[in-house]
């Protein structure tokens, strides 16, 4: 049987593209595990993605995982777009190249080895789990240590 992982995610961006910064909580039973880094130029939308992909590559085995975003972006591309990308050869309707397609590839294959809920939060509400993933990211975002391309 799958362990049922709950992941938060967050990302944020000092200017868009600036210094930017993720933040993935993952939570089982009574264990919390934080991951984060902070990047010196990128955009809040990968940073989003970055902390999903982050999320869940740290998991050593196959779960089921609810995840929580306050990001559209990322819940409507993993559950609407992702589809129609692939079957075009991640391109969009308009055959343009999907933006951040690095990551969507990435984010693509560590879905496949879990069993994934996508919950979506508005953000500032009053999560406070949403709310503690938020100020990591926007720490992490202050104090960058990676470029945007040598994502883990």
């Amino acid at each position: 049987m799958n362990k049922s992982i709950i992941l938060f995610t967050d990302g944020s961006c000092l200017g868009n593209p600036g210094p930017g910064g993720y933040s993935a909580i993952l939570y089982y039973k009574k264990h919390r595990k934080i991951l984060t880094a902070g990047f010196y130029k990128t955009t809040n939308n990968r940073m989003e993605l970055m902390a999903v992909i982050v999320g869940l590559k740290a998991l050593n085995e196959s779960c089921n995982v609810s995840i929580y975003t306050d990001s559209q972006y990322v819940k409507k591309g993993t559950n609407i777009w992702i589809k129609q990308w692939k079957k075009k050869g991640w391109f969009t309707p308009n055959k343009k190249k999907i933006k951040n397609i690095d990551l969507w590839i990435k984010l693509n294959q560590v879905l496949n080895l879990h069993n994934t809920t996508w919950i979506w939060i508005k953000s500032h509400s009053g999560n406070t789990k949403n709310e503690l993933c938020d100020k990591i990211a926007k720490k992490s975002a202050k104090n960058p240590k990676f470029t945007d391309y040598n994502y883990k």
